[in-house]
């Protein structure tokens, strides 16, 4: 037997093989996948494969066959009888040892943004002994992101480099990608790939902060009755084209009845396995044992590609920690801003979501206080464009649009076996529509069909 521990959010996904179960393409969770960009619950490919579920215990045989499956974690929502001001003593008191406990005494290395994540990190590791590298990216032509980033670590002390992420990055490091998330995530957002080489040369450990603006923010938003929680989810599960792309695969596969009410009928049970009442964390918890682990922790394998991998916010410990917080001291970063704000130069650099404005001053991002800011930018970003420099501030962008990017994707969607699973009849229609004035709205399908299409060549699948 092969024991297998699974954390409540673990850094890596494992999987095994469902015993006396046929070897067939799972039809309706790649349509899940489509919509939504992840597989759910413990969904694959394929219909005999499954993903270990986070939070249990499982328990394999010598040919990797799951045999029993434990819980070792249940969501709940417990909040203690405590103040504000005791909670945040004890989240900076827990962040810091977990931190400390996680980097040892290696070197660094900080990915930083303009947000709160990495900068709490940062907050951290600036009075640790450890030296610490650190890094940020922008788009050419884009909004400079690494401008912040260079601010935060100066302040820190932090040897920094900025990364310009070239056009067409993906087309060279596609097959690699692949290998490394095997087609469970779309391939827009691995910016990562296009400085890997330079990540490679960096010495330490990662130090990452993925999914830390989950937990310290609300599960829903405020108001949200009992009734509306499944819309909700599905409004924030479903990305734009994915509802109609995920459609034409079921009709154009003959599945039975229609996509949206298996979707909904699949979210409706994954929310009544959790057994609690705060919509909030009922919602935050659904959030993390699903998207987190099927959709944040896929590309994780790029960084463990450069460098070991630690991660504070997915701790046990964290986690735990949270589902002990009364919701409203979560709610709006409450926790990790006045951690940041105890620190008045950090706190003064702009907070990247709420540009220009700061961490002490972003409550004024919104009408009339943000105008002249929104006007400026507007009329920055017209003047480019006619002088052929145009912003972008999107993944896809750098990836697909333009001449020399478009002959590429064309060419991986429709450079597929006849006898494939992906009717070329859909790819040329959403690709049709990726080249109308429509094409942000159509970019996740067209991403989506590149990562399939990628997926059932490198796979040789062929229709059932």
């Amino acid at each position: 037997m092969r024991p297998i521990h699974n954390s409540i959010l673990p850094s890596k996904q494992q999987f095994a093989l469902r015993k006396a179960t046929a070897h067939e393409i799972n039809y309706e969770a790649i349509c899940i996948f489509v919509a939504t960009g992840f597989f759910m619950d413990d969904d694959t490919y394929w219909k005999d494969q499954i993903c270990l579920k986070p939070a249990h215990n499982h328990e394999l045989n010598t040919s990797g066959e799951l045999l029993t499956s434990t819980p070792n974690f249940e969501w709940h929502y417990s909040p203690r009888n405590i103040t504000f001001e005791q909670v945040l003593e004890e989240y900076i008191g827990l962040l810091t040892t977990i931190i400390k406990e996680q980097v040892k005494d290696h070197p660094v290395i900080l990915p930083l943004s303009g947000g709160l994540d990495s900068r709490s990190q940062a907050m951290v590791l600036k009075e640790l002994n450890n030296n610490v590298h650190s890094y940020s990216y922008a788009f050419p032509g884009g909004y400079p992101e690494h401008k912040i980033s260079e601010k935060i670590a100066k302040y820190c002390g932090f040897s920094f480099d900025a990364f310009f992420i070239g056009k067409g990055y993906l087309w060279n490091s596609i097959d690699e990608l692949a290998d490394l998330n095997k087609c469970y995530s779309e391939f827009t957002h691995s910016r990562q790939m296009a400085i890997l080489d330079e990540l490679k040369a960096m010495n330490g450990v990662f130090s990452l902060g993925h999914w830390g603006d989950v937990l310290f923010d609300r599960g829903v938003p405020e108001g949200t009755e009992s009734g509306e929680v499944v819309l909700v989810v599905l409004k924030k599960m479903l990305k734009p084209g994915g509802l109609e792309l995920a459609n034409k695969l079921w009709e154009a596969w003959g599945l039975d009845g229609q996509f949206k009410d298996y979707l909904i009928g699949r979210v409706e049970t994954a929310l009544s396995q959790i057994k609690i009442d705060n919509l909030s964390a009922k919602v935050r918890a659904f959030k993390t044992s699903q998207w987190a682990h099927r959709w944040t922790t896929t590309n994780l394998s790029i960084f463990e590609e450069a460098a070991p991998i630690t991660l504070p916010y997915y701790d046990n410990r964290m986690i735990e920690f949270i589902c002990s917080i009364p919701e409203e001291y979560l709610a709006d970063r409450k926790l990790q801003i006045s951690h940041i704000r105890k620190d008045a130069t950090l706190s003064n650099i702009v907070w990247h979501q709420n540009k220009p404005f700061n961490l002490n001053t972003y409550h004024k991002n919104k009408a009339p206080y943000n105008l002249p800011y929104r006007v400026f930018n507007k009329m920055k970003r017209e003047f480019n464009n006619l002088v052929g420099n145009p912003y972008i501030q999107r993944n896809f962008e750098i990836q697909f649009m333009g001449k020399d990017n478009d002959q590429r994707l064309y060419q991986y969607l429709m450079n597929m076996d006849a006898n494939g699973v992906l009717p070329k009849s859909v790819v040329e229609y959403f690709y049709q529509k990726f080249k109308s004035p429509d094409y942000v709205y159509y970019s996740h399908p067209i991403s989506m069909l590149l990562t399939l299409s990628v997926w059932q060549n490198k796979n040789h699948i062929i229709s059932q």
